[in-house]
């Protein structure tokens, strides 16, 4: 699903070239659930971010369902956010002046989904996810784990096939990020989802089946969960 062959990411200052990601290779099979470690400043963030086609590698091929994400139009990247990637955010990014139902609904609003259709489907998640009485109020009125459940309904609304991950229980006391990782299995095991994570929490990131760990822009490791279990 997801083939990065040899990508940098760097910016040139002055006197110097200042490398993000260096040398970058790695391979996500459709159904995945990968959780990606390391330092502040390793790349993790740039990484997600080239994935997502929300930024784009200085050097290096970037396949997305067998298409060549590193040669895609501004416009064809667009189609793919819309039709196959949800974006989780640690601080969660809703529009304050929208209810709950309303920001649940955005991203069909933009797929041109049908009123009728869009109310059915922002229902149908507000049940799942035990939010049907909040669904009136506004972001403010909500604690934060809440406001991550509603950026994870929204971010699933639309179907995608795959799911980023920027520190989604960063910003949660440990219960509610224990509510939001076993949410997020659940839509892998249950759904198929492909799910990257971004994490800096050891015990959050074995929900996931394999850990990455970068350090200065290049790939330290990559190994199953059940693997580095039988380590410890």
């Amino acid at each position: 699903m997801i083939q990065l062959n040899d990508i940098f990411k760097y910016y040139d200052n002055k006197f110097q070239r200042s490398y993000v990601l260096k040398d970058f290779c790695l391979n996500i099979n459709e159904g995945e659930f990968v959780s990606i470690m390391g330092p502040s400043g390793a790349g993790k963030s740039t990484l997600l971010n080239i994935i997502g086609m929300l930024d784009v590698a200085d050097d290096g091929e970037y396949f997305f369902m067998d298409q060549p994400a590193h040669k895609l139009s501004d416009k064809k990247k667009v189609e793919f956010h819309r039709n196959y990637v949800g974006f989780i955010f640690q601080a969660f990014h809703l529009i304050d002046e929208m209810t709950v139902a309303e920001n649940i609904e955005t991203p069909l609003i933009y797929k041109g989904v049908k009123s009728k259709e869009r109310k059915a489907m922002v229902a149908d998640l507000l049940d799942r996810f035990n939010m049907v009485a909040k669904k009136d109020l506004f972001p403010a009125q909500l604690s934060g784990g809440q406001q991550q459940l509603v950026g994870i309904a929204r971010a699933i609304i639309s179907k995608p096939k795959l799911l980023l991950a920027d520190e989604p229980t960063g910003n949660l006391h440990s219960d509610q990020g224990k509510e939001i990782m076993k949410l997020l299995k659940k839509l892998n095991e249950e759904e198929g989802i492909t799910i990257i994570q971004v994490t800096h929490n050891e015990e959050f990131a074995q929900y996931g089946k394999r850990i990455i760990r970068i350090e200065d822009g290049m790939k330290k490791s990559d190994l199953p969960v059940a693997t580095l279990l039988e380590q410890v």
